[in-house]
């Protein structure tokens, strides 16, 4: 069972999406906050599997509260569920360690399916986001923590930015899941990061990809 914590300031958004998602076998909403402040207390205290966030909240907003909780608890897995899609909410949502964004325009089904994937590990981002991080990352001062990696750690990063899978990775490159592993990890030390959305956000920054 995944567990979710839900932060959102619309009530009504909160009965809604709560109501599907528990309705699914896989899936139960386990918490639900209101604010920022709320989110980052109740991911601390109970550790959720998937944090599904709201960017606009009152008193804190779903930016501040990803940072404070990836910063306590970097393993935290986030997605962001939101309306907005302008460059002053994505970066920063993102950058503070989101794993995905979804928009509140997706089908309820897809964002289970985004809390699904992204439990498993992968990172899922609306086409739209990608264009930008593609678009803005590029035009940005190049950092070299990339020149550090292997081929193969090199190899890996680019099949992560396809998005593929840890398993998908093994079976491609004809190589143990546990040294696929090894390989991320290293990864994501050498190039300074905190997961594998940054990691891959990074590979787009530095036309890697």
């Amino acid at each position: 069972m995944i567990n979710v914590l839900f932060a959102d300031d619309h009530e009504m958004v909160r009965i809604g999406v709560s109501a599907y998602l528990s309705a699914q076998p896989d899936i139960e909403v386990t918490a639900e906050a209101n604010d920022g402040h709320e989110a980052v207390k109740l991911a601390l205290e109970s550790k959720p599997d998937i944090i599904l966030m709201d960017l606009v909240m009152k008193e804190m907003d779903g930016i501040e509260a990803t940072k404070k909780i990836v910063d306590a608890w970097p393993e935290a897995k986030i997605i962001i569920v939101t309306s907005f899609l302008d460059d002053e909410k994505v970066y920063p949502a993102l950058e503070a360690g989101a794993t995905s964004y979804m928009l509140k325009t997706s089908k309820a089904e897809e964002i289970a399916d985004a809390i699904r994937a992204t439990h498993e590990g992968q990172s899922i981002l609306e086409p739209e986001v990608t264009g930008k991080i593609m678009t803005k990352m590029r035009t940005k001062p190049v950092q070299y923590h990339h020149e550090h990696l292997t081929e193969r750690e090199m190899e890996i990063l680019l099949l992560m930015a396809e998005g593929k899978t840890n398993q998908e990775i093994a079976e491609q490159l004809f190589i143990a899941m546990k040294t696929v592993k090894v390989h991320v990890s290293n990864i994501l030390g050498k190039l300074e990061v905190h997961d594998r959305t940054q990691a891959v956000v990074y590979a787009f920054k530095h036309n890697l990809v």
